[in-house]
Order: structure tokens, then sequence, then C-alpha cells
């Protein structure tokens, strides 16, 4: 497929969410690796310890690696496609008309999605050098300044574009409180929460004390940020949506606070890992437990009440199953990587590592259930969306939300 030949009409900074969505599907095939795989030594797998349990396990341990490997690299290749067509497509587009109404309307906050994608892009590269890269651990402490940087710089970046949007609205005016009835304005907290998290991953794999700090220092002030963007933006997106009735067409944001819990999720994990290893805060074995089970119960929460509204709308008969095309759609796939992920953490995290269920279980693998499901029926969304958008069909998008 040549996304160049086949773009779609009506292009819009969403289109980003593509990219996001494949990168998060990569990831979820990470955590075969991360949870069913030994990794003595660091917190992760790394190429040593992949191929060491390929040579030694049987033949279903070798299939789930296999597939691991296809899944990372098949979606990491995905992703990196669609950031470079969507890189090239939004400096055509910013020459356009089109996009100078964007920015003076709602709708300047898609350009959220260009860091948030790029922050997803540095995180599913890191994966890639663990995976299949030998020897990467031996030089890791200096590749998590690297990255630390890299990650400022996009967050900088972001900064940049939601600041230029706030200045610009307090100073002229021109947002339509009328039409910001969806959560399409937390889209920025989301983005800085993909900061933080690649931000935090120093403070849980890092030896040097210094380099924890530091990224515990950063990472903290991206997830304050997020956190008050997204209490603000729904509080006034939900009182939006009371008076004038949930925007039918960005119905899929009502899900946004399900990748934005598990990210954070993560992010805090990780940060409490360095705070145990270097800074001698302790949590207990059940800390991962408790911090896990109110935060999965708010997704599933979010879930049923997204659920209700789309199906009261026929989101999906219209823009998933049926002829209306819109980019918002996209944002369906990160809830569903989402809510996998964090299904995988509260298993293994949660409930193995405070003792109440044995790993490998039958009882594992039934709560370990959900998660895959949820990944496969994610990666068929996936297919379905892209045949939709960038296959033959150049039925027009549909009006872009303000």
């Amino acid at each position: 497929m040549d996304h160049q030949d086949r773009q779609p009409a009506g292009y819009a900074p969403l289109y980003f969410l593509a990219a996001l969505g494949a990168g998060g599907l990569a990831v979820t095939f990470f955590l075969y690796l991360l949870f069913w795989v030994p990794h003595p030594g660091q917190p992760v797998p790394v190429f040593e310890d992949i191929m060491a349990a390929f040579s030694a396990g049987s033949l279903v341990t070798k299939a789930m690696i296999v597939t691991a490997w296809a899944g990372i690299l098949g979606f990491s290749f995905m992703l990196i496609r669609m950031l470079i067509w969507n890189l090239s497509t939004l400096s055509r587009y910013r020459q356009t008309d089109a996009f100078e109404t964007l920015l003076k309307s709602n709708a300047g906050t898609q350009l959220m999605a260009v860091p948030l994608s790029l922050a997803m892009t540095v995180n599913v590269g890191f994966i890639l050098g663990l995976v299949f890269v030998p020897g990467l651990w031996s030089i890791v402490e200096y590749l998590f300044p690297a990255a630390m940087a890299v990650f400022v710089l996009i967050g900088a970046y972001g900064l940049k574009l939601y600041g230029s949007f706030l200045s610009a609205r307090l100073k002229e005016g021109g947002f339509d409180c009328a039409k910001n009835n969806s959560f399409a304005q937390t889209l920025p907290a989301f983005a800085f929460a993909m900061v933080a998290v690649g931000l935090a991953a120093p403070a849980a794999m890092s030896m040097v004390t210094a380099t924890v700090a530091i990224s515990l220092m950063l990472s903290t002030f991206f997830v304050v940020l997020s956190l008050i963007i997204a209490g603000v933006t729904m509080f006034l997106g939900l009182r939006s949506m009371m008076e004038n009735g949930a925007n039918a067409e960005a119905a899929p944001t009502l899900w946004i606070a399900i990748p934005l819990i598990t990210v954070l999720a993560i992010a805090w994990m990780r940060q409490a890992h360095g705070l145990h290893v270097h800074f001698d805060v302790h949590g207990g074995k059940a800390g991962s437990f408790t911090l896990l089970m109110p935060l999965l119960s708010i997704q599933l929460i979010v879930g049923l009440f997204g659920w209700s509204v789309m199906r009261a709308q026929g989101y999906f008969g219209r823009f998933v199953a049926g002829p209306e095309r819109s980019p918002v759609s996209y944002a369906l796939v990160c809830p569903g990587v989402a809510l996998s992920v964090l299904l995988q953490f509260f298993v293994n995290k949660g409930l193995v590592g405070s003792g109440v269920i044995e790993k490998f279980s039958t009882v594992y693998w039934v709560a370990t259930a959900p998660a895959l499901i949820l990944q496969v029926a994610t990666i068929a969304l996936v297919v379905i969306l892209n045949a939709k958008h960038f296959g033959r069909d150049r039925t027009p998008v549909a009006a872009l939300p303000a």
C-alpha cells in the first residue's frame, strides 16, 4: 500500500493516532517477553535473555517468542511508516488554508498528536533495541541520559504547541465552548503523559542514583502537568456535553481516560521502583496491587460510560462498520491497547506480585485471557480502520469536530 498515492481526503493531524496505535500494539507484544521470559539481573528482558529462553524453551515457548518478535517488528514497521507519511502530509497540510482555520479553532489541539506519536516512537525504539540488539544492556547507562534529552525535547515541543494554542485563545478568544462537547481537549494531557512515562524509564532501570533522581524530577513535572490538563479539560468537556449532548463523531474521545491512566500508572510504577531501590522508599509487596486495582476500576467505568454513549449514537455502525469515515476513529485503538496493557500489569505485578495467584497456573491464564482477547480485537480494529482510511475507497472524510 502506497500511502502517498492513497492519501485520505480531508487530512487532519489526528491521523498521527494511526501511528500511535501501531506503536501501542508493538508494546503489547513486548509484554509477552517482559512477563513470560526470565530476565535475571535487570528489570526488562534483553536480547541475551530472549535467545536463552528460545534455545532452552519448549515448543510453546518458542512459538510465544516468535509471535512476540513478529508482532514487535510488524507493528514497529507500521508505526514508522505511518509516522513518516503523517510528517510528510502534515508538512503539505501546513501550507493550506485549512491549517490556518484549524489553528484558530478548538481543533488546534489536534497538533498535540504529533509529540504524542513521537514519544511513543522513542519508547518503541527502546523496545527494539532491548529485543534485537546484542549487548545493549552493557551501554544502557549511557543511553539513559540521551533518551531523557530526547524526551525533554519532545516535551518542550509539546509545550510550545500547547502554549501557542492557549495563548492565542486567551488573547483572541475564539474557543467555542458549545462545540467542546467531547474529551478532545484532553489529548494534550495524553501527550505529556507519554513523555512522562518515557522520562520515568531510567528511574526503574538505571543503577546510577543521579540518573534516577533526574528521571524522577523530570517525569514528575510532566505527570503533574498531564493531571492538571486532564482535570480541567474533562470538567469543561463534560459540562458542554451535559448542555449540548456528546459530539457523535468525537465520541471515541470519551475513552481517552483509559490510555491516559495506563500511561500514568506505568510512570508511577517506574518511579516507585526507583524510589525503592535508590532512596529506600518501601511500599510493600502489595503496592502494585493497591495502585492498579482502583485505576483498573476507573478504566472499566470509563469504558462502560463511553460504550453506552457510542452505542446510543450508533457510532460503530456509522464510522467503523458503516460508510462514514473519520480520523477520530483511530482514537478507539488506544483504549483497547491501554486496557490490555494494564490488565497484563495488574495480573503480573498486582496479583502475582502480591501472592494472590501463582504465575503460569490455570487461574493465571484465565486472568490473562481478557488482555489477550482485547489485544486480538484491537488488531482486528486496526486492520479494519487501515483498510477503510488508506484503502482504495476514497469516500470523503466526515467533517472534523471543531
